[in-house]
């Protein structure tokens, strides 16, 4: 009896619930605790929560198995965590039960897995030559992290059920092989655009790889390799076909021949793979006759592969860098109190300090704010799925309340104005839009106006306060005049809100993140005069938001420190950037974490 209500009561699955939340992070010994007693499974009150979009429990011991229905009870999914926990050997089960579409980062490193299923790679479920295509059962996954687990074999599945898998972490288990059976063998059903046509980094170091085939050739985007500590005894000369490889560690292995093992402990990948390309040495006839086919094959490739390979060296050296300064290593971390009753009229919002901002020179401010408002029209669609707020970090005091006011007792000083109730803000402007409208005899109005009616039917708006009671944004109308950025601004509190979905603030805030850096790189880089730019200036229109032009290979790392924002109990709800955030401009944004 003690037990089952152990089992069953699950407070953060409650509140949860009750508070329609999208992330979700369950550990200690408590949760270690009721996992156990109800049989080493995850609990059932986890399935009824549909909206959850990220889930993690990890080192938790006494989580063995899954249980079913996973993936149909949380289609939302993007992130599933169980790291560290005791899951095996076949602690999946038939699998997560089912497709999960949004899914774009599975990490289950750490367990005690021996066999998985055919779609993440399991040998046991290879697929049959005949087998007919269909839908990608994570047709979305980015990364999947396998490491420090028992697995000694690996079938075809994985390529047809991830084909946009970017990073396969598979370090520490018993493989033998590699790829070994990852690759579709040649009589099986034709994997669209090829397996793996993504796939940038492997690592399986700390295995037991006997064999690395030159099949690994056929893995077009490998960028990184890490094949270290294994049994290897020689490298294949098809690595050399890898056209994109630029980072391989083969320390650790006892490769037969020492020249070769001497450059693998000391040279760089480059040297290594022309040492490779060039036949290495000892090589008979038959095998030079090879070497030479595959030479002239590889120079009609390169011929036609050229550009690609240029243009990645070009994005490589132009990628932008952002530290990530984490809150257990911060002396002063940010922290947002979130009140109640935002769950009624605004529920969502993500914050984020951006250190290292040049706003100073030239035009620097005015395209700072042009940016922002593009950001305003396009992935907000107009300020109605989110609404970005950016302060003076130095003007503002914490902790800071998201909070709730009634109309006719909320007071801001608005951008450009004065103190003023918001009820007679929305009053004035409204009467505002409605001459302009006239003037310009437009059906119509533009600019701040159009976004007033976000708020019709609201008895309680939304703003956030500092810690001495004063307003600096009423989201999504505006900001405050105390906290407005101006040419000296270096250092940046952003926000950004939401009543449509939490997901929603971060890929903005990934996306705002990522223009000012390259806004940041493009004043650095093009060494502008800071004479000329003036606070009415960047209200003006569009200046040049094509910050790729004139790209030197130098980088300049802003700051990001997380912040969290918690329930008035100091419960977390949300922490930005977590270790999954920014993964959606990763591609032009290197992230030091």
């Amino acid at each position: 009896m003690a037990a089952a209500a152990a089992a069953a009561a699950w407070p953060e699955l409650e509140a949860a619930a009750r508070e329609r939340r999208r992330e979700l992070a369950l550990g200690g010994a408590a949760v270690a605790e009721r996992v156990a007693a109800g049989g080493g499974r995850l609990p059932a009150a986890l399935l009824a929560l549909p909206l959850l979009q990220s889930l993690e429990l990890s080192g938790c011991a006494a989580l063995r198995e899954l249980g079913p229905g996973l993936a149909a009870a949380l289609p939302a999914l993007h992130t599933l965590v169980l790291r560290g926990n005791a899951l095996g050997p076949a602690g999946l089960g038939a699998g997560l039960g089912g497709p999960l579409p949004a899914l774009r980062l599975l990490d289950l490193s750490g367990n005690g897995l021996e066999a998985l299923p055919a779609a993440l790679g399991g040998a046991a479920g290879a697929e049959p030559a005949a087998e007919p295509a269909g839908a990608p059962a994570f047709p979305q996954l980015r990364s999947l992290n396998l490491s420090a687990n028992r697995l000694r074999e690996l079938g075809p599945g994985l390529a047809r059920a991830a084909p946009q898998l970017q990073a396969l972490l598979l370090s520490g288990n018993r493989l033998r092989a590699l790829p070994g059976g990852l690759l579709p063998p040649a009589g099986a059903a034709a994997v669209p655009g090829g397996p793996f046509p993504l796939l940038s980094r492997l690592e399986a170091a700390d295995n037991e790889v006997v064999e690395l085939g030159a099949d690994i050739a056929a893995l077009p985007a490998l960028k990184s390799l890490d094949v270290a500590n294994n049994q290897l005894r020689e490298l294949p000369a098809a690595l050399a076909d890898c056209p994109r490889l630029k980072e391989a560690n083969f320390r650790g292995n006892q490769l037969k021949d020492k020249r070769l093992e001497k450059m693998v402990n000391g040279c760089q990948t480059k040297a290594i793979l022309e040492y490779l390309r060039a036949g290495g040495r000892g090589k008979g006839k038959a095998e030079s006759a090879r070497e030479e086919a595959r030479k002239k094959k590889r120079e009609k490739q390169q011929k036609k592969d050229g550009r690609d390979v240029e243009q990645d060296e070009l994005e490589e050296a132009s990628k932008l860098l952002v530290k990530v300064l984490h809150v257990s290593e911060n002396p002063a971390p940010l922290v947002v109190k979130a009140s109640p009753g935002v769950k009624d009229v605004r529920p969502f919002i993500v914050c984020c300090v951006l250190k290292g901002v040049n706003l100073k020179a030239g035009n620097a401010l005015k395209r700072f704010l042009s940016a922002q408002t593009k950001l305003h029209e396009d992935i907000c669609e107009k300020r109605t799925a989110a609404t970005i707020a950016t302060h003076d970090l130095q003007l503002i005091k914490g902790p800071l309340v998201y909070d709730v006011q009634p109309p006719d007792e909320l007071k801001i000083m608005p951008l450009g104005r004065k103190e003023i109730k918001a009820k007679d803000l929305l009053r004035q402007l409204q009467s505002e839009a409605e001459e302009q409208r006239k003037q310009k005899k437009r059906q119509n109005v533009s600019g701040l106006h159009k976004y007033l009616q976000l708020l019709d039917g609201k008895d309680n708006y939304p703003c956030l306060v500092d810690a001495e009671g004063i307003v600096i944004s009423f989201p999504p109308i505006t900001n405050s005049e105390k906290t407005k950025i101006s040419r000296d601004t270096s250092n940046l509190f952003l926000e950004v809100t939401s009543d449509t979905s939490l997901q929603i603030c971060k890929d903005v805030m990934d996306m705002l993140i990522l223009k000012i850096a390259e806004l940041n790189r493009f004043t650095l880089e093009n060494k502008e005069d800071s004479g000329s730019d003036d606070e009415s200036d960047a209200l003006c229109g569009p200046g040049n938001l094509n910050p790729s032009q004139n790209v030197q290979p130098m980088n300049f790392p802003l700051v990001a420190e997380q912040v969290r924002v918690v329930d008035m109990d100091g419960n977390l709800k949300v922490l930005y950037p977590s270790k999954t955030d920014l993964t959606t401009v990763s591609s032009l944004l290197t992230v030091i974490r």
